[in-house]
């Protein structure tokens, strides 16, 4: 029989269900996604209304084995170069894929496309809660510069998110499955690329808290392109959104940790990456 796992809205009865707070939204993108042949979870069974609980669920097939979360991999995980350089090169190849999903076909009226100034915009609120007013500079320095080079926003399509390893299943070193899709939607997909770059990218990272043996993001890039079939320039620019977007929800989470609001020492290791994860940001996208 097929393992499945439950999962509700994260959030209390009262609050918006939207975006990453509604768990139902993800169960047609799965299934479409399933349909076509992209390893994730099937979902059997969703409920937006129901009986038994106060708020939309939806029970989703459980993949055989364990993500890699590439700072600080599980004990099951091999942390030698030659075991871990083949599932960053793993994740990578799941990409094109799934940016080449047919999500008008499979997934008419799912979400309309949200444009790249939307999706800068929308993180001055979360930055502005940062603890350290220099954070907010560095985030607002950031941003202008990002709107300065803004690209046109092609090519359009589905994107994960948070995609990299810690968001990847793998079992006896094969890739089995992508979870976590809280967080995507339908727009510019290059930001997927870039997010996998950036956390990636050692001048992001302390020597501390740096990710196991990955790519080099110029290879990333690489075998990204060579898989798509086309060159594309504005990669870089895509890879400053993705540390301008990570530092902001550092802003937030960083906060919410030292203020006891929500206990995760990670954040910690993450906020001596925030002010030259924004530098580094701004200067890929002055180079554009």
């Amino acid at each position: 029989m097929t393992q499945a796992k439950l999962t509700s809205s994260k959030s209390r009865p009262e609050v918006r269900l939207k975006g990453n707070t509604d768990v139902y939204r993800q169960a047609p993108l799965l299934r479409a996604l399933h349909g076509a042949g992209i390893p994730v979870p099937d979902v059997p069974w969703a409920f937006e209304h129901n009986d038994w609980l106060e708020l939309p669920f939806i029970i989703m097939e459980r993949l055989p084995g364990d993500v890699f979360f590439a700072w600080d991999p599980a004990p099951s995980f091999d942390r030698s170069k030659a075991a871990a350089e083949p599932l960053w090169e793993q994740c990578v190849r799941a990409l094109p894929p799934l940016h080449q999903f047919d999500w008008r076909t499979r997934l008419p009226g799912w979400e309309e496309p949200e444009s790249l100034e939307t999706q800068i915009r929308r993180w001055e609120r979360i930055y502005a809660q940062a603890l350290d007013p220099a954070w907010i500079t560095a985030a607002e320095t950031c941003e202008q510069a990002l709107l300065d080079s803004l690209p046109d926003g092609e090519p359009l399509g589905l994107f994960h998110g948070d995609f990299q390893p810690g968001n990847i299943l793998y079992r006896d070193g094969r890739l089995t499955g992508i979870i976590d899709w809280e967080l995507a939607g339908i727009g510019a997909h290059l930001l997927d690329l870039g997010w996998l770059m950036m956390s990636a990218d050692e001048t992001n990272w302390p020597e501390s808290w740096r990710p196991i043996h990955p790519l080099d993001p110029t290879q990333i890039r690489q075998i990204y392109e060579s898989e798509m079939g086309q060159r594309l320039d504005v990669i870089p620019w895509y890879q400053a959104l993705a540390g301008y977007r990570l530092g902001c929800i550092a802003c937030l989470n960083v906060k919410l940790h030292r203020k006891g609001q929500r206990h995760d020492p990670v954040w910690e290791k993450i906020a001596l990456c925030v002010l030259p994860m924004f530098e580094h940001a701004r200067n890929l996208a002055h180079s554009m």
